[in-house]
C-alpha cells in the first residue's frame, strides 16, 4: 500500500521531467542559381577567409590563408560582433568546403554552435552554377529557457538571413 503513492508521484513528475531538455539541433538550407560558371563562382568564395568580398553581412575577414582542415578564419559582422571559424574539410576539385564555428559570440550571432557546408555545382547549363549553404546548429542559449533572442526561432531566423543575404550578394557580384 505504501508503494501507491510513490507510483502516483512518479506519473506525476514524469511528465515535468520529459518536457526538461537541452537544445534540439536545427537546420539551414538555401540555395541560389548564379548566372556563371562553376569555376568564376568557385574563384569567387573559395578563399576561405576572404568572406567579406561577397558577402554583404561581412564588414571584414581575416584569416591563415590556409584552405586546408584547421583553416582559421576570423570574420567581423557589420554589428561589429566577431566570430572565429575553422575549415573542417576543403575540396577544390568538389568545389566544397565544410567550416564550423570555434568561438561563439552570441551577442554578435545568435547561435551557440554550428557546421556549414557551402558547394558549387554546375547549373542547367554550361553557364548557371548552383551554389548550396547547409547548416546545422544550436541555439544561442542552451538553457531549457532561453530568452527569444536566443532561443531555436532567433537561431533559424539568423541564420537563413546570413545564408540568404551571402548568396544574394555572390549573385549581385559575380552577374554585374
Amino acid at each position: 500500500m505504501i508503494r501507491l503513492p510513490y507510483l502516483l508521484l512518479s506519473f506525476l513528475l514524469f511528465p515535468v521531467a520529459s518536457l526538461a531538455h537541452g537544445p534540439t539541433p536545427q537546420k539551414a538550407k538555401e540555395s541560389i542559381t548564379i548566372n556563371a560558371s562553376v569555376d568564376t563562382v568557385w574563384n569567387a568564395i573559395k578563399q576561405f577567409d576572404a568572406i567579406a568580398g561577397w558577402h554583404p553581412d561581412v564588414k571584414a575577414s581575416s584569416g591563415d590563408g590556409k584552405n586546408a582542415s584547421d583553416g582559421i578564419r576570423t570574420i567581423t559582422l557589420k554589428n561589429d560582433g566577431q566570430l572565429v571559424e575553422s575549415l573542417d574539410f576543403y575540396s577544390d576539385k568538389d568545389h566544397e568546403y565544410n567550416y564550423r564555428l570555434k568561438v561563439e559570440n552570441v551577442t554578435a550571432f545568435p547561435v551557440g554552435s554550428y557546421t556549414t557546408n557551402l558547394q558549387v555545382t554546375a547549373g542547367s547549363d554550361a553557364n548557371t552554377s548552383v551554389v548550396t549553404l547547409k547548416s546545422r546548429f544550436y541555439r544561442g542559449d542552451s538553457g531549457n529557457t532561453p530568452p527569444e533572442n536566443l532561443n531555436d526561432a532567433a537561431a533559424v531566423k539568423a541564420m537563413n538571413a546570413f545564408f540568404k543575404n551571402g548568396l544574394m550578394g555572390l549573385k549581385q557580384k559575380l552577374e554585374k
